[in-house]
């Protein structure tokens, strides 16, 4: 073992994982302290399930009130952020609460996250794009209903600006819930495309933090507290054991949603996924498909599954060792010199058993859409530079062309993307 890794660490002070856990949550936080609580959820979740109301009877009888905002939506807009912090902040009459709760999937999660600063701060979300500075947030405690996003162990919210349809990161260690409670039992319900996509989520956040750029060489800024500081010991640990139990759970949750231990080895699968990417973060799946999505406005989970097989194929030489590890995870005989190509058709057969098109033409992306693609891609430098090989460019222009096409080559016959003189945003 060398032990070069410069580790940065940082994870929920209590994590809880348990059917029925959801149950402890009020007694707990009144043993905390806590005596005034915003629980946010979508109207799913408040008025088809027992949970909310659940929850608010046993937190009224622990001393707690809790107002619920049930106004999530699917990829939450900066504009709902600021409406929400005006409606809540008039029902409480300006007193501020002394925590905020998420019940959800990421999107609830996400603006949850958000409202923990604008909620105290009173300034408007937008006011944070770059940071939120010394603007403290309020507690913020999650409850995931799906197996995939982790957004319950990690540091950022994703926001929509509808103004000019980009998204607003907000991005900072203080956003890491300090409860994460996971029960396995919010997930039984959850439709197959949800399992699916969310899933998907999760095996490749524990991938693509498995092969990212190492701690030692990681770009963090000179920020004393990085919310993402390159793959570890510590990370890699973590990554192995979700990949493990999203081979051995994955397809089972989708194809059979009562198989209760499918569901709870899936939620131990992304929060394991996300204790590694939340600390050691990703690079060019993520990347990319941020761009997928900005064309195909599809979910993040087969925007991300789409794009997984190529990018993975692209690291056959710089991550050819962890290529054979998670082959070997997956079955897969190791060293041989066909491993590595097994692997990625094998992720590429998995993503269609799960209702995924499995390249970009299926997806819905014309050929003319390709250089954007490509453009949009490379403007995302962040994951750019975590990508563990020599030239991203070039290694973006043959990912995007084996995607398209569906093909692994070493030599793309796509001249579009191969030859033509992109220009893309470099810092």
């Amino acid at each position: 073992m060398n032990f070069d890794d410069h580790l940065f660490f940082c994870a929920p002070s209590r994590l809880i994982i348990r059917e029925g856990a959801r149950h402890d949550l009020a007694p707990l936080l009144a043993k905390l302290g806590y005596r005034s609580g915003i629980l946010v959820t979508d109207s799913y979740f408040a008025e088809q399930t027992a949970w909310v109301k659940e929850y608010v009877r046993a937190a009224q009888e622990c001393g707690i009130a809790t107002y619920v905002y049930s106004g999530g939506e699917p990829d939450p807009s900066t504009t709902l952020c600021d409406q929400a912090t005006q409606h809540i902040l008039a029902q409480l009459q300006e007193v501020t609460p002394d925590h905020v709760i998420a019940l959800g999937g990421g999107s609830n999660m996400d603006l949850a996250k958000a409202l923990t600063v604008t909620l105290r701060s009173k300034k408007p979300v937008a006011h944070y794009k770059d940071g939120i500075g010394n603007d403290e947030p309020l507690p913020f405690i999650a409850m995931p209903t799906t197996s995939g996003t982790a957004s319950e162990v990690t540091p950022g919210a994703i926001l929509i600006d509808p103004d000019n349809a980009t998204k607003i990161a907000l991005m900072d260690n203080r956003l890491r819930p300090f409860i994460a409670l996971v029960d396995p039992q919010f997930t039984y319900t959850c439709p197959p495309r949800v399992t699916a996509d969310a899933g998907i989520d999760a095996m490749i956040h524990g991938i693509e933090s498995y092969v990212t750029m190492d701690s030692n060489g990681f770009e963090r800024g000179n920020n004393p507290d990085p919310g993402y500081s390159g793959r570890t010991h510590l990370s890699k640990m973590f990554a192995r054991e979700s990949i493990r139990l999203c081979a051995q759970h994955l397809r089972q949750a989708y194809r059979n949603g009562t198989d209760t231990q499918a569901r709870i080895g899936m939620s131990y699968a992304s929060v394991f996924a996300g204790l590694s990417y939340g600390s050691a973060g990703l690079n060019a799946v993520h990347g990319i498909a941020y761009s997928i999505a900005g064309l195909t406005h599809e979910t993040h989970g087969r925007t991300n599954a789409v794009i997984l097989p190529y990018v993975l194929y692209e690291l056959r030489e710089t991550r050819a060792q962890e290529l054979n590890d998670i082959a070997g995870i997956c079955g897969i005989a190791t060293e041989q010199p066909e491993t590595i190509l097994q692997l990625v058709q094998e992720l590429q057969t998995l993503v269609g058993e799960l209702g995924i098109p499995n390249n970009l033409k299926d997806f819905g992306i014309s050929e003319a859409d390709l250089p954007r693609l490509y453009s949009d891609a490379m403007s995302v430098t962040r994951l750019r530079h975590a990508f563990p090989v020599p030239d991203t460019a070039d290694a973006y222009r043959r990912i995007i062309a084996n995607a398209w096409d569906g093909t692994f080559s070493d030599t793309p016959a796509l001249s579009l993307v191969q030859d033509s003189p992109l220009e893309y945003t470099s810092e």
